[in-house]
């Protein structure tokens, strides 16, 4: 019996071995394919992100929200629950999004006009600022021409290569294009998810009760279960991490009165979504707006956000976001860095709950190696004491 066994096991690791040196040999072939595929599932995998993300929200709506509704219990009530709760989940989210493009979008276009009207001046101000640091007028006059040059210049590589740059613009179409068909069929796969999630939820269960033995059923409930509530714990810490920081920028812009306060609040605690590096991004569109106002107060704006991050990144974010996915505050740093290091934003969303699922994980399976261990040795300390 043990014979058959060993072979078994000697056979399975011989067959993973010659997989592993396989794959390694045609990693490049195989990369390939696995990025084709990934093309192939990406609205069905954008949308099981969307779907995971807006639940959070559609449950508050459907348990908070029209909870008064829900006690009455009516079936017309039950029927429309759940398309009522999606509609009222999308109204509040274009809502939000809405509101801040209301804010961002007027104050962007009067500083490019503002800067259009009064370029002159600046490059008077700022030759005068070269003056004054002590630099050469030959020196100023030499970068002026440069500039000239490079705008003639520019002028005419436009007008030579007209074709390679419709070209090149029919391509970055066809890629927005393509990316927005993606997002659209990405988000209608998600409203049929949030629909459908009980049902959906329903059929897994049975297939995992088909093929799957008893543990491994027990196993993977544990995994979703857990999934679910670290993702929803997370969006929420974001959330309110997002919140913290942007009323600390609009409180601190007040006190250093910096132009703009409200609008660039609320940018920095929206980009702030993203974790840890988020705000970095709020910071270049504020400093923009605040330069073609008073530049100095740029300076100083930009000096602010910097203390402002390390104060976000090394106290705020592990604190409220690392313990809501009980994460410490370590891990949520190295999760971030290595997910924006391999999937960029999307990789820094996903980087914090999936390591914490990781680590959740692990850290059940460590305690019950460790409680096993013990017991074990409990029992062989007490086996002992009796020959004795």
């Amino acid at each position: 019996m043990d014979l058959e066994k060993n072979k078994k096991t000697i056979m399975q690791l011989i067959l993973f071995t010659i997989i592993v040196i396989f794959a390694f040999i045609n990693i490049s072939y195989l990369w390939t394919f696995i990025k084709y595929i990934i093309a192939i599932f990406m609205p069905f995998i954008i949308g099981a992100m969307m779907a995971f993300v807006l639940n959070v929200l559609l449950n508050v709506v459907e348990n908070k929200l029209f909870k008064k509704l829900n006690k009455k219990n009516t079936k017309t009530w039950k029927k429309l629950k759940r398309p009522v709760s999606l509609v009222t989940t999308f109204i509040i989210i274009i809502a939000i999004i809405a509101l801040i493009l209301g804010l961002i979008i007027p104050q962007l276009k009067n500083t490019v006009e503002l800067f259009t009207e009064n370029f002159d001046s600046y490059k008077t101000q700022s030759v005068e600022l070269l003056e004054k640091v002590g630099i050469e007028k030959k020196t100023i006059n030499k970068l002026n021409n440069n500039i000239e040059n490079i705008q003639e210049e520019a002028t005419k590589y436009i007008s030579k290569n007209s074709d390679k740059i419709m070209q090149t613009t029919v391509g970055v179409a066809t890629t927005v294009a393509g990316t927005v068909t993606t997002i659209v069929l990405g988000i209608v796969f998600a409203i049929y998810i949030l629909l459908k999630k009980e049902d959906l939820t329903r059929q897994f269960k049975k297939l995992a009760r088909a093929y799957l033995p008893e543990k491994r059923q027990t196993t993977l409930k544990e995994i979703s279960t857990l999934s679910n509530k670290t993702f929803g714990n997370f969006v929420s810490g974001q959330c309110i991490e997002a919140l913290i920081i942007g009323l600390l920028c609009f409180i601190g812009m007040l006190i250093l009165q910096i132009p703009y306060a409200p609008t660039i609040a609320v940018l920095v605690g929206f980009t702030a979504l993203i974790p840890v590096f988020g705000a970095f991004i709020g910071t270049a569109i504020g400093a923009f707006l605040i330069l073609m106002v008073d530049p100095t107060k740029a300076l100083v704006f930009v000096i602010f956000i910097i203390i402002l991050q390390q104060l976000e990144g090394n106290l705020i974010y592990p604190k409220v976001v690392g313990n809501s996915v009980g994460l410490p505050g370590i891990w949520v740093m190295v999760a971030v860095t290595v997910g924006a290091s391999i999937g960029g934003i999307l990789g820094m969303l996903l980087s914090v709950p999936v390591c914490s699922i990781l680590y959740s994980i692990l850290r059940t399976d460590v305690n019950n190696r460790i409680d096993k261990k013990n017991k074990t040795q409990i029992v062989l300390n007490q086996k002992s004491k009796k020959k004795i």
